[in-house]
């Protein structure tokens, strides 16, 4: 099911009356739908176009060819004015969010062109066809007072580059939305013993993104290590020294353990299909366990890499928000604040374990680290920072009383020292200020881990959140 397509649902509406009013009318509505269809389909080429809609029978055929095609969004072009009981069937059986598409033909009606015009019946249809603005109030009426969600893109039919902006935002939101609806989340181990704050409902986490949490135990991954052959350990091996810059103190010991490691995790997530994960294990007491925690972080790093987000501290709210940014194509990597330079204005910003090399800066370090701090054992880890350029955060809040919530930031990760300590992190300045920054944020109550993806993709998120009906708060 994680490879289920995004389905867009498409109609224009208009009044039955018109037709044989005025010829040629309908047929230049159509015309005009047919430019949204393809406008639409170079976005996403999964388009249902149920044409004009401009009866109560069409209506309800309508909204049964959305639900029977399973539709996830529907995108409402209204071409002139319509009854808005035309529009109400189609949006109640589909039960999917709605886009008002409010496009004018042109800049704006040639007014000595139309003025010149002698025959008034040609003057109302042409008016006519520049009338898509007036049904829309009626419309949202009857939308709000029916409960229907729906959102608006206003602007013109051709050369308007702020509204196909929002409409790809509008579908690029609707593709997360319907990847996180079919997800498949391994949780494997336990929390981390104390840490609260990451603690998580996850009856509320379905209830949200939907998809599908698989509880894991360690003892499978140990288990698929033992059937791991020495061919594929060396073939996983090379692809260490092409992906990473492996520093030559790494000992081989450790390096072959995370190959081994490597391979496994690949058949956990093909046996289960999973598309993220949290994990952590304190591993004691049994060391095929603590050796396949402790070899973990090379394999789950190319996980990550390829669109399997990994979280480690068995974060399962923030291995949601990783696969939201990864999803939107802007990374996500797991994160948390390291210090803060008060003479720089920055905020340093990583974590230990698993890291996003798909958006590094340069290639990145594997080194060798005596001891995990807070962790058990000891082995290879991963060192990068995150691409220099635009970057946003994304925290996955759980509220006391209100569900959850989307906290969002947007800042620049810029060149300057860093911790070379075998872990990533990176330099993060904000327009409001590194002090500022971190209070605004704290003040919301996130987890003490986020994302961190790159581009500035707020407004983005910001449309996934109306699609998931969840508040989405951004600082900066």
């Amino acid at each position: 099911m994680e490879n289920a397509k995004l389905t867009i649902g498409l109609f224009g509406i208009g009044l039955d009356t018109y037709w044989p009013q005025f010829q040629g009318l309908k047929e230049r509505l159509e015309s005009y739908l047919k430019i949204v269809e393809e406008k639409l389909s170079a976005i996403h080429p999964s388009v249902i176009n149920a044409g004009l809609v401009d009866t109560i029978d069409k209506a309800f055929e309508t909204g049964l060819l959305f639900k029977q095609q399973d539709v996830d969004i529907i995108f409402l072009y209204v071409t002139t004015y319509a009854l808005s009981s035309t529009v109400l069937p189609v949006v109640q059986k589909a039960k999917v969010p709605v886009i008002i598409l409010n496009l004018s033909p042109e800049v704006s009606i040639d007014y000595d062109a139309f003025n010149a015009m002698t025959d008034r019946t040609k003057m109302t249809g042409e008016w006519l066809a520049f009338c898509s603005p007036c049904p829309v109030p009626e419309i949202a009426n009857v939308f709000k007072r029916t409960g229907i969600s729906f959102h608006q893109v206003t602007g013109m039919l051709h050369n308007d580059d702020e509204c196909s902006k929002e409409i790809r935002e509008w579908i690029e939101a609707a593709k997360v939305a319907h990847i996180m609806r079919y997800n498949r989340l391994g949780c494997m181990g336990h929390y981390y013993s104390g840490m609260l704050d990451i603690y998580t409902d996850l009856t509320q986490q379905y209830g949200c993104f939907g998809g599908h949490i698989e509880l894991l135990e360690v003892e499978e991954l140990a288990t698929f290590r033992k059937g791991v052959t020495t061919e594929e350990m060396n073939e996983r091996l090379r692809l260490f020294y092409n992906t990473f810059d492996v520093q030559e103190d790494c000992l081989q010991e450790d390096l072959e353990k995370a190959a081994v490691t490597s391979i496994a995790l690949d058949k956990l997530v093909e046996q289960h299909k999973l598309g993220s994960m949290a994990y952590y294990y304190k591993g004691t007491g049994n060391q095929e366990n603590e050796e396949a925690i402790s070899s973990i972080i090379l394999g789950n790093s190319l996980l990550t890499a390829r669109g399997i987000p990994v979280a480690g501290e068995y974060e399962i709210k923030n291995v949601q928000a990783m696969k939201i940014m990864d999803s939107f194509g802007a990374g996500g990597s797991f994160t948390e604040y390291y210090a803060m330079d008060f003479k720089d204005d920055v905020v340093l910003m990583g974590h230990d374990g698993p890291g996003h090399i798909a958006i590094a800066e340069g290639k990145t370090k594997v080194r060798p680290l005596e001891v995990y701090h807070g962790k058990v054992g000891k082995g290879v880890s991963v060192e990068m920072s995150v691409k220099n350029g635009p970057v946003t955060l994304l925290s996955v809040v759980e509220q006391k009383n209100n569900g959850l919530m989307l906290l969002v930031a947007e800042a620049e990760s810029v060149p300057g020292p860093i911790l070379h300590i075998g872990n990533t992190n990176s330099r993060y300045k904000f327009s409001t200020g590194a002090r500022k920054f971190v209070n605004d944020w704290n003040s919301y109550g996130p987890a003490h881990h986020c994302a961190v993806g790159t581009g500035h993709i707020s407004s983005k998120i910001e449309k996934l959140g109306k699609l998931l009906n969840i508040d989405v708060i951004k600082v900066c």
